[in-house]
């Protein structure tokens, strides 16, 4: 029976006292829908939705939305193939962002305002700018709806594989295929500083860098100081605690 309290040792995204009780991988994540009520644990979706207008509007409304806006994102049919959320839900999340964005793209000071606000116990501005750069596939300083939702899809929605590639992504700040351990330490400080003081258990001062040594013990398995996405799939793939991990990004997302 596994001890649902234990600290995850060397886990993908260290444990701000918020891991959620063990289940079977292919159960939480290839999960085909997620309530409305799940999907509002989300930071983003929740900065999207609390601006949504009220839902009188059919999905002619949406698409003639789509059409007027300034940055024109793709279709909701296309979008909807794109992700795996229905076409009433983008409706929904595409609404809050024209509302929130009314230019279309939202910006990186946009993701520190939202993280700001849902986390005011700490200091989310590193985690937000390396967040945002993670969603920022452009790298061009701004995110389109597009991008926006097909990284929200991956994150909450996505296989193994695919939420495995992401976490990657985010980790290899300077996008060179490898991951360093000054970047690991960089973005395990940031989730640190951004959920404050007010976690269980409480995080000692030197947690992040124990965290990024085991992580690189299991990791860097021909010992060259840096990780690869092959040696990141096929560890996390079979480490339990960085797979219950996992599921904390809805907590901090």
């Amino acid at each position: 029976m596994q001890d649902d309290s234990k600290e995850t040792d060397g886990s993908l995204l260290g444990d701000p006292g918020q891991t959620p009780p063990g289940r079977k991988e292919n159960v939480k994540w290839q999960k085909p829908r997620l309530t409305r009520k799940a999907l509002m644990k989300c930071c983003l979706v929740k900065w999207i939705l609390s601006s949504t207008a009220p839902q009188g509007s059919d999905s002619s409304d949406s698409e003639l939305e789509l059409s007027t806006i300034r940055h024109q994102p793709e279709g909701l049919d296309q979008l909807q193939a794109l992700t795996k959320f229905t076409k009433k839900e983008l409706q929904s999340l595409y609404r809050g962002f024209k509302n929130e964005c009314p230019s279309g793209l939202v910006d990186e000071e946009t993701f520190k305002l939202i993280y700001a606000q849902f986390f005011p116990q700490g200091d989310a501005t590193m985690y937000a700018h390396f967040l945002f750069n993670a969603f920022d596939v452009d790298r061009n300083g701004a995110i389109r709806f597009e991008d926006f939702v097909i990284g929200l899809s991956i994150l909450l929605r996505g296989t193994v594989h695919e939420k495995l590639k992401w976490a990657f992504n985010l980790y290899d700040i300077n996008k060179d295929g490898y991951i360093t351990k000054e970047e690991m330490l960089a973005i395990m400080k940031s989730i640190y500083d951004m959920m404050g003081r007010y976690t269980y258990p409480i995080l000692r001062e030197d947690a992040p860098i124990e965290h990024v040594e085991k992580f690189f013990q299991k990791m860097d398995k021909n010992q060259d100081g840096v990780v690869t996405i092959e040696e990141f799939l096929e560890t996390c793939q079979k480490d339990e605690n960085i797979m219950t991990s996992m599921q904390l990004f809805e907590n901090v997302i």
